[in-house]
């Protein structure tokens, strides 16, 4: 190559760096603000000359542990940037049907925890609860010895998931219980119905126990069909509805107002207030109105969270029925999903969920009408004196 080539490169190479700067600091001037980000070229130059393992040095990783930082310095546990991998983990899971052990993962004072352990699922067989604590992810097989402190809801559920069959450790600890305690969870595929239908008889009644189990998308579906067999199966017999939200770790708001819509004639379900938008409100969906008559119990438990808290607040506070069970979560926060060229995404809270009072839920959850802690019953498993309780109070 010979001296005037190189020299052509050289000089524009000069006017793409100076053509960049200078927009970069139009930009800053044009935003009114001062976003300085010459620290952080000095620092990768600084790694890239003195490094130890030049190998450990890619571009690619080296930009998203950037934003990822950027990110966290937010000090929102529920706000969080998310490489391709993570981001694509994150979108299976309203899908309904994924591999893990069964629970669905969220905070308790910045610590990560149990929110709830999803029926019929190594987590839920394994006796965890919402609100255990988990401290350590131990997964010999894939050399992890991870201490979840300031860990991603993506990065756990990351490391927590694997093949099935193989086996994850948790380190646990449990309010009220001396010392933590490890739970080996063998992995499975887990496959989430949005919600099932039993009837139940007592002393003479048939209720409905209808059991929510998440809101995903499938729900719209699936919760008209049920309604419309509710009311096919109805006889002189029939006693009202147990809504079972227990262990609901929420999903899509929209389903939840759905939901409420067939119970409650008319009115706010829900508001949503922003920075950007301020109030905004969700209202009955007037043409369903399906169960307006029917007698009703709500079920919950600190598993309920997010979309099943707003539910089971809106029922409660127009006085459609009464709450049975244990504090719910207290999740309130509105995550606005968004997704990139590149695979990788962003979660951010973008508003708070009010009750139709104005009620905040977030970190003081819902608290029930009637509260009955569940025993479990060594004898028969398949005991639920929460249940039993809910019928009680529905057949009064």
């Amino acid at each position: 190559m010979n001296i005037r080539k190189i020299r052509n490169i050289v000089v524009g190479i000069l006017i793409l760096v100076l053509v960049a700067k200078v927009s970069f600091d139009w930009g800053k001037k044009q935003n009114g603000n001062d976003f300085d980000l010459s620290m952080m070229w000095q620092v990768k130059e600084r790694l890239q000359e003195k490094y130890l393992d030049k190998s450990k040095i890619k571009d690619e990783s080296m930009k998203y542990g950037a934003i990822e930082g950027l990110v966290s310095s937010l000090d929102d546990p529920y706000t969080v940037f998310l490489p391709p991998k993570e981001n694509k983990s994150a979108n299976d899971d309203l899908a309904g049907k994924f591999g893990g052990v069964g629970i669905s993962l969220g905070y308790k004072d910045k610590t990560l925890a149990v929110m709830s352990a999803l029926p019929k699922t190594p987590a839920e067989k394994a006796g965890l609860v919402a609100g255990d604590l988990i401290l350590k992810i131990i997964d010999k097989a894939k050399g992890v010895d991870r201490d979840t402190a300031g860990i991603t809801l993506q990065e756990a559920v990351e490391l927590i998931r694997g093949d099935i069959g193989t086996e994850v450790t948790l380190k646990m600890f449990r309010e009220g219980k001396d010392g933590t305690f490890d739970v080996v969870l063998k992995r499975d595929n887990i496959e989430v119905p949005s919600i099932e239908l039993e009837w139940i008889e007592r002393r003479g009644k048939k209720i409905a126990w209808v059991k929510l189990y998440k809101f995903t998308d499938t729900l719209f579906k699936d919760w008209a069909e049920k309604v419309d067999k509710i009311n096919k199966d109805k006889d002189v017999n029939y006693g009202g509805i147990v809504l079972d939200l227990r262990s609901n770790p929420g999903g899509y708001l929209a389903a939840s107002v759905y939901v409420a819509s067939d119970f409650i004639k008319s009115g706010v379900i829900v508001k949503q207030e922003s920075s950007k938008d301020g109030i905004q409100e969700y209202k009955v969906d007037s043409s369903r109105n399906q169960l307006l008559k029917d007698k009703l119990v709500i079920l919950v438990n600190g598993g309920s969270a997010s979309a099943a808290e707003i539910l089971a607040g809106a029922l409660r506070e127009y006085e459609r029925g009464l709450l049975v069970g244990e504090k719910t979560f207290g999740k309130g926060t509105v995550q606005e999903p968004e997704d990139f060229k590149d695979g990788s995404g962003i979660h951010i809270t973008i508003a708070k969920w009010l009750l139709p009072s104005g009620k905040n839920i977030h970190g003081t959850g819902v608290d029930p009408d009637v509260e009955v802690k569940y025993i479990p019953n060594e004898k028969d498993p398949k005991a639920d004196n929460q249940l039993e309780k809910a019928v009680e109070v529905l057949l009064k």
